[in-house]
């Protein structure tokens, strides 16, 4: 009997557009010529259903989750090419007033296994004019999510939460093997950080990192980085996109989890600890003290 716990992981690189129904199709394509490949876990970027900036044209085409075409072709595909799909997010209707960011882990059998909402807001003002308030259209989610695959346990995240390590150290102790990053950087933050973020959470968590991503101009003229990434325990890079939309692929041995956790156990070495003098400040500095 194979003892091989090994797996073909593959990553959708896309470039969303305006409306669901040629992103749909865009998806559709690139996840075929993934399992084409011989991909058995397969995951699409942040927001692969629509990227608009527009609040009015958002609202226009949101759907609650139970009546979103776009989750429900996924699904079929799912069964139809026995994989687990892994959408990234879709922008789903929350409420008459908010979206929501929302992720989701498909089954082989087209079945629903993990749902995330993004809990982290990118609310942002970047040098150059580039002005993002995520917080304005969306319900911030309040519970991490973790949830099993075949070869170990994923721990689920999406694009602004790679900035808050917190977040990934818990999701490595509640036993994550692997943990994903779908995402939409832009440009100008992907070109300084996406690497060094990616890596770094790998190196933490002694985790394989999966980061679909969004590239180049969009229909709405924002420009996202690409360069999708798959990030090994030991802070390697097995694979990466380019700025075009495309498949990457990589052979996954879990077995490199417990060796890069044994070479280096700082998940086990974690302390409580005080700050000897803390300063007041403003809430949001705060949150993780938590409500005493």
């Amino acid at each position: 009997m194979s003892t091989d716990r090994s797996f073909t992981a593959a990553l959708v690189q896309m470039r969303t557009g305006l409306l669901p129904e040629p992103s749909l199709a865009q998806g559709t394509r690139l996840i075929r010529e993934a399992a084409a490949q011989g991909a058995q876990y397969v995951q699409t970027p942040e927001v692969s259903n629509m990227m608009q900036l527009n609040r009015t044209a958002l609202f226009e085409h949101l759907k609650f989750e139970a009546a979103d075409p776009s989750l429900k072709a996924y699904r079929a595909l799912a069964k139809e090419l026995k994989i687990h799909l892994h959408i990234g997010s879709l922008a789903l209707r929350f409420s008459d007033e908010k979206a929501v960011n929302r992720s989701f882990l498909i089954g082989p059998e087209g079945d629903i296994l993990a749902s995330y909402d993004k809990i982290h807001m990118f609310d942002i003002d970047l040098p150059g004019g580039e002005s993002y308030r995520e917080s304005s259209n969306y319900q911030p989610g309040e519970t991490a999510v973790i949830s099993d695959l075949p070869w170990g346990r994923i721990g689920l995240t999406i694009c602004y939460d790679l900035r808050f390590p917190a977040l990934y150290r818990a999701l490595a102790e509640s036993g994550a093997s692997f943990i994903s990053v779908p995402s939409a950087f832009t440009r100008k933050t992907g070109e300084a950080h996406w690497h060094t973020l990616l890596r770094a959470r790998a190196i933490e968590t002694g985790c394989f990192v999966f980061a679909a991503a969004q590239c180049g101009l969009h229909e709405n003229k924002r420009e996202t980085f690409g360069h999708s990434l798959i990030v090994d325990p030991w802070g390697e890079v097995l694979a990466e996109g380019g700025v075009e939309p495309g498949v990457v692929l990589a052979r996954i041995d879990p077995s490199r989890v417990e060796t890069a956790r044994k070479a280096i156990p700082s998940l086990q070495h974690g302390r409580r600890f005080s700050v000897a003098d803390p300063k007041a400040g403003p809430d949001h500095l705060h949150l993780v003290r938590g409500s005493a």
